[in-house]
């Protein structure tokens, strides 16, 4: 019994980790709501490659997998292109999201991992404050481990006790509501095949418009409910700007939620470990989260298989955490700030601080081994007399830019003073805390 593991939810991260824990001897299993020819929405993904290596997996047949083209990036009135020019030793890979989960699943099944598809999560049996276990619709599991791997909105999450420590919801503007489809190609292009608009139709969010070779991919992600209305008029003022893009849907259609956000402050509890979307682990511009729930996969395994006795507890899971943070998770929980600066910012200021080369395309490009602020933000000293030229004309802007420059500080510092070892008092501060810091901007 002592090497049980329950997967609960069939998130790329647990599915990695149940692998490699099938490979150290453990007897895992994936529940998972989804039949096996369900799992994955009906597009594309996007994320490292070097992520593979981590989980024990080689790169894809190259007729499954594509390097992405370079972004270009429009303000709300889309006067001004900002484009990417990604180093090529940092190209993401585009893949169908089925064909990665059907290469996950494969490399999981052939380590050992057992799997038990139509089987709906709904809440963690706990004694006391510990995690031994899962309620789901085919009945009562049991284990002395449990990874959650059920997503954003986890119910298992959401229903540990107030006493373990851990956040529940994901918070205001830390999701994104997104509906994507594929759409005909009627025309051809020449410039620019990966737009990306920022407040599209004045809506706060973002749309893309990725033309593709038969096909135009269309992105609409917004931070509250998103209507048919709302989905007809952004796709109007998206196909107004790329008249390439036909009105014959091909395929996609989904509304999906998407965390971009903060990672959890505390991400285990007795028997307990949170792991890809459960655990916040997107990069919170821009959502993409495969690579680092892939390297997280690593990290938890790694921890479960070093604790020798097998007890799973608070002790000695935290080593989990700390090597996220280390590796990852101080380094991206600024760019919650820069997310939230975002949804301060007017389409008027926004599309200022784009025509006048304050925010430029070089802000912009985040590579495949992105991990952090200094990834989004790479001003060099020779462009800031001009940028703070450009800002000098706006005082409003800077008003708006101090409290997101005072919390970029403050979220630094406290990351650096996170507890390394597991002493049930300083987590709960040290975490409080880190969501204030948060919290308190957010309402700013």
């Amino acid at each position: 019994m002592a090497n049980k593991i329950i997967v609960a939810g069939g998130g790329h991260g647990g599915i990695a980790a149940a692998a490699l824990l099938a490979a150290n001897g453990f007897d895992v299993t994936v529940y998972e709501q989804k039949q096996k020819d369900e799992m994955g929405y009906d597009w594309t993904d996007i994320f490292a490659p070097q992520a593979l290596d981590r989980v024990g997996l080689p790169m894809p047949p190259e007729n499954k997998y594509e390097y992405k083209k370079n972004m270009t990036f429009f303000g709300p009135s889309a006067n001004t292109p900002l484009k990417q020019d990604v180093p090529e030793e940092d190209l993401e890979i585009k893949m169908e999201r089925k064909d990665i989960y059907a290469m996950l699943i494969a490399h999981a099944e052939s380590k050992g991992v057992h799997f038990e598809y139509g089987c709906e999560v709904l809440s963690p049996i706990m004694s006391g404050n510990r995690v031994i276990g899962i309620h789901t619709t085919t009945g009562d599991h049991f284990a002395p481990m449990v990874i959650d791997a059920c997503g954003v909105d986890s119910p298992v999450r959401r229903r540990l006790p107030a006493s373990c420590g851990i956040e529940k919801g994901a918070g205001k503007f830390s999701k994104f509501i997104v509906y994507r489809a594929f759409y005909d190609k009627v025309a051809d292009i020449e410039d620019d095949p990966y737009r990306v608009y920022f407040f599209p139709a004045n809506r706060l969010g973002i749309g893309w418009v990725a033309t593709e070779e038969d096909t135009t991919d269309m992105l609409i992600g917004v931070f509250d409910e998103l209507t048919q209305a709302d989905i007809d008029a952004v796709s109007a003022d998206l196909r107004a700007k790329n008249p390439q893009m036909g009105n014959r849907q091909l395929r996609g259609g989904q509304i999906v939620k998407i965390p971009v956000r903060q990672p959890l402050a505390v991400m285990v509890c007795d028997g307990y470990a949170a792991i890809g979307d459960s655990a916040f682990m997107t990069v919170p511009v821009i959502g993409s989260g495969i690579a680092n729930s892939l390297k997280a996969a690593r990290m938890l395994a790694d921890t479960i298989v070093e604790d020798e006795d097998r007890v799973y507890s608070c002790e000695t899971l935290w080593k989990y955490q700390v090597r996220y943070f280390n590796a990852l998770g101080s380094s991206l929980s600024p760019l919650a700030c820069v997310k939230l600066l975002l949804t301060k910012l007017t389409s008027e200021q926004l599309d200022y601080l784009i025509d006048n080369h304050v925010l430029t395309a070089d802000d912009l490009t985040i590579g495949a081994n992105a991990t952090g602020l200094g990834d989004f933000l790479s001003m060099s000293p020779a462009s800031m007399p001009d940028r703070l030229k450009g800002l000098a004309k706006r005082p409003d802007i800077i008003k708006k830019l101090l409290p997101c420059g005072k919390t970029l500080v403050q979220i630094v510092a406290h990351n650096a003073t996170m507890p390394r070892q597991w002493e049930r008092r300083k987590v709960f501060s040290w975490a409080a805390n880190y969501c204030r810091i948060f919290r308190n901007y957010c309402t700013q």
